[in-house]
């Protein structure tokens, strides 16, 4: 089991080192391939997954878990919040809107193979266009409904659901083309993410810490719900545990910052968050290959 661990996680966090040293020591600024990323080469690899993904009942039961993934964890931090003082605002997005880009799509392609893929894209695009909508809603009183239809991703997966359930087939050349350029999306994800890291500071390591233990407490008791209420198969139980528990994304430092809610201490819990995975991920990873 530690081999298979082991095996598993390697390739991701060699890639995000290498993203960390070439920011860090080769000064070179990943930030326009970062949106070019989010832009073209993620929304590609949705579009060459929903729209071949096979759409029937057997998806509600992840999706319904994506959706408590999000939930719940919003709702344990209503009284946690009240209860040790903290800002709902900036404490609370963190431990809904996980790393279901950087970390989710190439841990469980990794882990599990390309069967894992079309999940993995699904728990993205949920938590995705959740978090610039409900997200949003926590945060300001802007209407999100704007951010939504504007995203290239939504506006992917909206695309590749209609023709996937209207039973249109994609043009085979070009499903291989947002194919190819979709297979672009999970490394950069992961270099994006070690560039990132060259912002830790010390100083934030104890709010680091702090969101470190929430996250899991948080993720563990809602995994517990859907363990309990949600029928899942076992490759999509063991998902969800890992889905639960991951670090947070990125974009909650980007919003924090740009509404002026207390970015210091938000970018400590993403990047230290990131950080601390190379800790927890492979005690949660080994318990999660353990489900039969």
């Amino acid at each position: 089991m530690f081999e298979l661990v082991i095996g598993i996680l390697f390739p991701l966090f060699s890639l995000v080192l290498a993203g960390f040293c070439i920011a860090r020591w080769m000064n070179i600024e990943l930030r326009p391939i970062s949106r070019l990323n989010m832009d073209v080469f993620i929304p590609a690899l949705v579009f060459a997954s929903v729209s071949t993904m096979p759409l029937d009942t057997t998806k509600v039961p992840l999706l319904s878990a994506a959706l408590l993934a999000i939930l719940v964890p919003g709702l344990l931090m209503w009284p946690l919040c009240r209860i040790l003082k903290l800002n709902y605002k900036a404490w609370t997005p963190p431990f809904m809107f996980r790393n279901s880009g950087n970390f989710a799509i190439p841990l469980f392609t990794y882990t599990f193979g390309e069967k894992a893929m079309a999940s993995a894209v699904l728990l993205f695009v949920v938590s995705t266009c959740a978090h610039v909508s409900l997200g949003l809603a926590i945060l300001s009183k802007e209407n999100p409904l704007k951010q939504v239809i504007r995203m290239p991703i939504f506006l992917a997966a909206a695309l590749a659901l209609a023709l996937n359930l209207s039973h249109t087939g994609v043009w085979h050349p070009l499903h291989e083309a947002t194919s190819l350029l979709g297979q672009t999306a999970v490394p950069i994800m992961l270099l994006s993410l070690g560039s990132q890291m060259r912002h830790m500071r010390f100083s934030g390591l104890k709010i680091g810490l702090a969101c470190t233990l929430l996250s899991l407490v948080t993720g563990g008791i809602t995994f517990s719900v859907i363990y309990t209420f949600i029928p899942l198969t076992t490759m999509h139980l063991q998902m969800m545990l890992l889905f639960s528990m991951l670090p947070p994304a990125v974009m909650n430092y980007l919003f924090a910052e740009r509404l002026e809610i207390e970015p210091f201490k938000v970018a400590s819990m993403v990047l230290f968050g990131n950080f601390l995975s190379l800790f927890t991920l492979p005690v949660l990873l080994t318990i999660a290959l353990s489900f039969k």
